[in-house]
């Protein structure tokens, strides 16, 4: 019985180490394609009227970090998408999420739209700042300016994506937090469609960096692409209904992935 204990908690431990050695790999590309591709990045957002064909710069970045990390993508449904600008929303269970967007939705040009709080590590700030939406939550007149920042980048052809989770959850992940408002009140206000998705296992795939306990291992990202909520659906619905509904939407493969974790039918949402 010790031997049993020592041999499990010595695999354990072999895991652990496996899991580190990878997110240390995935960091290394991940700085090394920043630094390469900074340089036709900062002379692309120099000017407004290139802003647009910086874009293509992250979708390139993307395919490298599927491609060199060993991230295939499993497209387990895809819904007809409409022509666009349209908000984007997900469940937010992986920083992977973030580095497979681009690559993932390709077709239409859009943002990312999240908290301030990212700015705070240099890299991503240099990125983060020059092209997306950062938006400062604890005050008011700075979160109205992000919205407004969001409209015009909508009237100017992007579309928006945005985690109304806000965060990753620390615990029962992937079991989602509840939603903020603040996407369905963009969606509601530009009447333009959602696009709702699910990220079935990327925290399966790639943990929290900082989490020396969490996995991390090359793999297939399973998705879903459901079909868009038009806006003739979106401006029947008040905010909290619609939270409510792209809630269900969303969970609904996770409840039947994690049944013990997602199965709650609860649709709760706050507002932001």
């Amino acid at each position: 019985m010790l031997k049993q204990n020592v041999l499990i908690l010595n695999m354990r431990i072999a895991v652990q180490f496996w899991s580190f050695l990878w997110k240390v790999y995935v960091a290394t590309i991940f700085v090394i394609f920043a630094l390469l591709l900074y340089p036709p990045l900062f002379v692309l957002l120099s000017r407004p009227t290139w802003k647009i064909k910086s874009f293509k710069i992250f979708v390139f970045w993307s395919w490298m970090m599927r491609i060199f990390c060993f991230y295939p993508v499993q497209k387990l449904s895809e819904g007809t998408l409409p022509a666009g600008p349209y908000v984007i929303i997900s469940n937010h269970s992986s920083y992977l999420d973030i580095f497979l967007m681009h690559s993932i939705m390709s077709k239409h040009p859009f943002l990312f739209m999240g908290k301030s709080e990212i700015l705070s590590y240099p890299i991503i700030k240099t990125y983060f700042k020059g092209l997306n939406i950062p938006v400062d939550r604890k005050d008011r007149t700075k979160a109205a300016r992000s919205f407004n920042d969001a409209k015009k980048a909508v009237q100017e052809g992007w579309s928006i994506m945005i985690f109304p989770e806000g965060t990753i959850p620390d615990d029962q992940n992937p079991k989602m937090l509840p939603f903020k408002n603040g996407a369905f009140k963009l969606a509601k206000a530009l009447n333009i469609p959602i696009v709702p998705i699910t990220f079935l296992n990327n925290f399966q795939l790639f943990s929290e960096p900082l989490d020396l306990k969490g996995t991390a291992h090359p793999g297939t990202s399973r998705i879903y692409i459901h079909p868009a909520i038009h806006t003739t659906a979106i401006e029947k619905l008040s905010d909290k209904e619609l939270s409510a509904l792209c809630y269900r939407i969303i969970n609904e493969p996770l409840a039947k992935a994690y049944p013990e974790l997602c199965g709650d039918k609860s649709t709760t949402s706050q507002t932001s």
